[in-house]
């Protein structure tokens, strides 16, 4: 018997309880393995919100200061976990509130199952106190939403979000729980979902499309393998290694795929796109194959498409076949889940090593490293560059700890600095890039991994957009450390400002409050670095500090981050300054 069907019979057995539509919705939560969920209480969650308060010995809520912020935070758990993350809100603005979030959650494959309280179904449509048609507002970036009317549809839908969230290309799902649902009774049974008709999370994958890519790869001469989030998603790292250590092909990371292979690895060949390696992005066009591995093509990554991968033939593994063909032809598209398509690929390829070809990308990183990278760590100047402080920061934590960013100058900077040995260690906004993620991400990541330290850059910009989620720090005891970059700018808006527009600065000069200050409401204890001889001594204080820390740096008012890629440019016209 295999453990589905056994499930499905032990489910079969038991009795029905009678319970509240909100009683439900904790039993479910219950019966899916969750133990934290973020959220904020108010009128049309509130049934449950009291069914919670008799579950606290099971379900650890985590009061957040704002519904964006409790997306963010279950994003953060998710992407440190693997787990789906949780969160409840109520109607109207609370779950409007929450769409940044769910929006991110969508572009980023993030599984993420969003409980948003309803008025009252006699209600629905007659713009009622607090009433949106959330349901239509998040159809276009959530997997599935679902209004539940009846407290006996709660089981049913509960089981279906979290199949639907966790399954196949992960992502949020909405269920919407009008009031009356949440106060009705109902019989209720447990059933975790195994299958939804019309939804295939698994493609087969076809044997005739993994022999011809594994032709290609027999017969290229200068392959490159571009790896992302699907490799970590699919938990695939270690097929991943064997695969690229029989072709002894050079790999590059995208934004998300970054931390799937040891930042040391010998194949290990740098970052993709705008903001990305020197070698990588030179090279695509000298390419003769390239392989995506659990990746999409974006814009950020292949810049002007009718320029890119000129001479090269394109393999796409990937689980979504939405993405096939989407943005880059594929020579040899392969569907289906990457790890187990990895496997199927390295058995069928040869034994090679492409010596000469990874060693032009490490001459490319000499380029790099004597015009840019030595200057950008070693700087002969008096104010602090970024990129010190994040190298700095990795070193203080023997380039083990889970490194969460914000979005903007800070992210590419941390993204090109901080090193990785284990996998599920960068948790960022990609595709939407949310300014404000990161503080509360950055909570449900550490809430999620205990075990690893959690360390966040962040921009002065982008921590004012969440800074009250300090005070989820400090009531929920979060040891989260966190290095604020503080440049008084929207340093990459300026930065852009500065290289296409004319040095026109349209509002983009921040006047910033006293962040110390701030910290000290917040009972979290901070420390301020303004000269290069008190950086070291100060990291080494956050890290030993039992409990959180916010470090911050006052950094280059003006720092640019180099390489970019020109929008609209080719990948081959990157600047290296």
């Amino acid at each position: 018997m295999d453990k589905q069907t056994d499930t499905l019979m032990k489910d079969s057995q038991k009795k029905a309880v009678t319970m509240t539509g909100a009683q439900a919705v904790m039993e479910s939560l219950v019966n899916e393995g969750v133990e934290i969920l973020f959220g904020y209480p108010g009128g049309a969650i509130m049934p449950v919100y009291d069914a919670l308060y008799s579950y606290s010995e099971k379900l650890n809520h985590i009061l957040v200061r704002h519904e964006q912020g409790a997306v963010h935070a279950a994003q953060g758990y998710a992407r440190a976990t693997g787990k789906v993350g949780i969160c409840l809100v109520t109607s109207g603005p609370a779950a409007t509130n929450a769409v940044t979030g769910i929006a991110d959650a969508m572009i980023d494959s993030t599984p993420v199952v969003v409980i948003s309280g309803q008025v009252g179904s006699a209600l629905l449509g007659t713009d009622a106190f607090q009433e949106t048609d959330v349901v239509g507002i998040t159809q276009p970036v959530t997997k599935w939403n679902y209004q539940i009317t009846r407290a006996d549809e709660i089981p049913w839908a509960m089981a279906r979000a979290f199949y639907i969230a966790r399954s196949g290309r992960p992502g949020p799902v909405l269920l919407d729980i009008t009031k009356d649902a949440q106060f009705g009774s109902l019989e209720y049974i447990y059933k975790p979902a195994i299958s939804v008709r019309s939804y295939t999370p698994y493609p087969i994958i076809d044997p005739g499309q993994v022999e011809e890519a594994a032709r290609l790869i027999n017969f290229a001469k200068k392959p490159l393998a571009l790896i992302g989030q699907g490799v970590v998603i699919a938990g695939a790292e270690a097929e991943l290694k064997k695969f690229l250590e029989k072709t002894g092909i050079p790999a590059a990371q995208t934004l998300l795929g970054l931390s799937a292979l040891p930042s040391d690895h010998k194949l290990n060949v740098g970052g993709l796109g705008m903001h990305g390696n020197y070698g990588p992005n030179l090279k695509t066009n000298e390419c003769d194959l390239i392989i995506g591995i659990g990746m999409r093509f974006d814009d950020r990554v292949t810049a002007d498409t009718r320029r890119y991968a000129t001479n090269a033939k394109i393999i796409h593994m990937d689980i979504d076949p939405a993405e096939i063909n989407k943005i880059i032809h594929a020579d040899a598209p392969i569907l289906g889940n990457v790890k187990e398509s990895l496997p199927m690929l390295t058995s069928r390829v040869s034994k090679n090593d492409h010596k000469k070809w990874v060693e032009e990308f490490h001459a490319c990183y000499r380029i790099e490293y004597e015009r840019l990278i030595e200057r950008e760590l070693y700087p002969d100047k008096p104010v602090i560059t970024m990129a010190e402080v994040v190298r700095r920061v990795s070193d203080a934590f023997n380039d083990d700890a889970i490194m969460v960013t914000d979005v903007g100058q800070h992210q590419m900077v941390a993204w090109r600095y901080f090193k990785f040995r284990q996998s599920r260690s960068v948790i960022t906004s990609g595709g939407l890039g949310t300014m404000g993620f990161g503080l509360p991400a950055a909570i449900g990541a550490k809430l999620g991994r205990p075990d690893r330290p959690v360390c966040l850059f962040v921009g002065d910009g982008g921590l004012q957009m969440t800074i009250q989620e300090l005070g989820t720090i400090y009531q929920s005891k979060v040891p989260v450390k966190i290095v604020l970059l503080n440049n008084n700018f929207l340093g990459m808006v300026r930065q852009w400002q500065e290289l296409f527009f004319d040095l026109r600065y349209a509002s983009t000069e921040l006047v910033n409050p006293d962040f110390q200050t701030i910290s000290k409401g917040y009972f979290i204890p901070s420390a301020k670095v303004t000269k290069r001889e008190e950086l070291d001594k100060a990291i080494k204080k956050m890290v030993s500090t039992d409990g959180p820390f916010l470090l911050e740096v006052v950094v280059e008012k003006e720092g640019n981050v180099f390489p970019m890629v020109p929008a609209g440019a080719s990948v081959e016209d990157i600047l290296l300054e």
